[in-house]
């Protein structure tokens, strides 16, 4: 760098392959909230889903500042499979805890997450490493000092080992 030049300072602009982790990353996170958002509400997956798809997605943090638009199709797809895959995603998630804590004892958003997660592992080809990356990040994201992180990442190990044991 010589006098004449600055630093650039401005943010980088992320790649395509990037833009679109980061959109599938959105998804994920505003999927483990609209499957908390139904777990406490009378709305079904299709009313809560157009709830997100309308207010959610798009949303301005602050003047001008726009968060990434979440991958309507992952959305969508991981709801959807939540849905259609949750007794056998909570079954694994019991399976993965300890008998004393069973699913319906655990903090619904965890619960969120797990089922969110779950219907990753039962109904993609996402390979399960990087589900359990991305959704331990989600709990960081909800637990920035507590121990939930290291939890989240033992019981989706457990459960993707039970649901893709070919993958390890």
């Amino acid at each position: 760098m010589t006098a004449d030049t600055a630093p650039d300072d401005s943010p980088k602009t992320p790649d395509a392959r990037e833009l679109k982790k980061l959109r599938r990353s959105a998804a994920r996170l505003h999927a483990v909230q609209a499957l908390f958002q139904m777990e406490h509400s009378a709305l079904s997956s299709d009313q809560v889903r157009e709830e997100f798809l309308a207010h959610r997605f798009g949303l301005e943090l602050e003047e001008g500042e726009e968060m990434i638009d979440g991958d309507i199709d992952h959305f969508r797809m991981v709801i959807d499979e939540a849905v259609n895959w949750q007794a056998r995603v909570d079954q694994m998630t019991d399976r993965a805890l300890v008998a004393k804590w069973p699913i319906d004892r655990i903090d619904p958003t965890l619960r969120a997450l797990f089922r969110a997660a779950g219907a990753e592992f039962v109904a993609t080809k996402t390979p399960p490493r990087v589900v359990i990356v991305e959704y331990v990040e989600i709990a960081k994201a909800f637990y920035p000092e507590g121990r939930e992180p290291r939890f989240v990442n033992a019981v989706l190990d457990h459960m993707a080992r039970e649901a893709r044991p070919d993958a390890f």
